[in-house]
């Protein structure tokens, strides 16, 4: 069990990987069948409604754990710290504090600590992965003009 910001995120099992392949594969059927879904709970006798994006949020979450990753929500609109934007860049604290000077990604200062909103780190995280998917293409493009036989 790990400590993440106020959160404990646990490492799935061998146990929980299957349970939530099984899981997510079985949610999946259900998605797209309506706005909003039922859930039943086995270990009570309840039923509630939850719109068809959380039972989409809960398919994708069992996804990650049937693969062995561990798993954390983050509301858009918070705001992270250098070191929670660089674990989650898979950059070093120090290079995203130069990104964030040259003005690749937005912040604000509180006293002399820099805080990025989550929403601006996906954006520039979803902007870079579009560059690179886009000099793959060209990239591969170039190697079947060439007949380099990929």
């Amino acid at each position: 069990m790990v400590a993440h910001g106020h959160h404990l995120i646990e490492c799935p099992t061998e146990q929980d990987t299957e349970i939530a392949a099984q899981g997510s594969r079985l949610l999946a059927t259900i998605l797209g069948q309506g706005e909003t879904g039922r859930l039943r709970l086995v270990d009570g006798d309840r039923d509630f409604i939850v719109p068809t994006g959380a039972i989409r949020m809960l398919c994708q979450i069992l996804d990650y754990m049937s693969k062995g990753n561990e798993v954390s929500v983050v509301p858009i609109y918070s705001e992270l710290t250098t070191q929670q934007a660089a674990d989650f860049l898979n950059v070093s604290r120090p290079f995203l504090v130069k990104l964030l000077e040259a003005g690749a990604i937005p912040f604000r200062k509180v006293g002399k600590h820099r805080r990025i909103l989550f929403e601006n780190l996906m954006a520039y995280r979803d902007k870079k992965l579009a560059e690179s998917h886009a000099a793959l293409d060209e990239l591969t493009a170039q190697a079947q003009e060439l007949g380099m036989g990929y």
